[in-house]
């Protein structure tokens, strides 16, 4: 099955924290609280796909305020910290969703996500995450983490889903874009907690199954 194939099937995207949606750096003030940065065109690409009907969510090791403060911000429907058993927190987010493996996309970029990257339906890693997760995951972004690497995953997926013409021509104007109907996609359902379910309604925020080979010919985005 193709990637693209894989990521039609995706109902739930989750992500890993440190090395995905930031840098993997970690600021600590003097007061010792911590400090990341995330990047705009991931916040704006999450919305878009909750907005569309996706689920969104993390999974991360570490426990931190600024997490918090970005995933109440994006809305994300699952939010697991301190999880250093990945596993364990990922099959407590299926049974809780009731979805299969077929239905998660998951970005991971170290060793601890292993072992949810080899179960998920899509498996992704950003551009500089561990080669030894490069080498087993169906796709690498040409992004590093925290610089649009999840953004990339999301294109994917969106298109894949048919919503990604439909969003551009709802901001540029279905005119420059003949081929595609008019209007932003629409969401499947609105389990996001009353989401409304077309992009027109984007918060400003931002600026707002058979498996696949792994490793060795993994798709990267141009």
């Amino acid at each position: 099955m193709s990637t693209p194939l894989a990521a039609d099937r995706v109902r739930l995207l989750l992500l890993d924290v440190d090395g995905v949606m930031t840098d993997g750096r970690i600021l600590i003030g003097n007061d010792g609280g911590d400090a990341a940065a995330f990047h705009t065109r991931d916040g704006a690409a999450i919305m878009w796909a909750r907005l569309a009907g996706l689920k969104t969510g993390i999974i991360t090791g570490r426990t931190s305020a600024a997490t918090v403060a970005r995933a109440e911000a994006l809305k994300l429907d699952v939010v697991r910290q301190g999880a250093l058993d990945k596993l364990a927190a990922y099959r407590s987010v299926l049974e809780e969703l009731d979805l299969t493996d077929e239905q998660v996309a998951f970005m991971g970029d170290d060793l601890l996500d292993l072992p949810v990257l080899v179960r998920v339906g899509l498996s992704a890693a950003p551009a500089d995450a561990d080669p030894e997760v490069r080498s087993r995951v169906h796709w690498v972004s040409a992004r590093r983490g925290g610089e649009g690497a999840v953004r990339e995953l999301i294109e994917l997926v969106l298109k894949a889903q048919g919503h990604w013409d439909r969003l551009v021509a709802h901001y540029a104007g279905p005119d420059t874009h003949p081929s595609t109907s008019s209007g932003p996609p629409r969401a499947a359902s609105q389990g996001d907690g009353g989401a409304p379910s077309t992009v027109a309604a984007t918060p400003t925020l931002e600026g707002n199954a058979p498996s696949l080979p792994r490793g060795g010919t993994q798709h990267t985005a141009s």
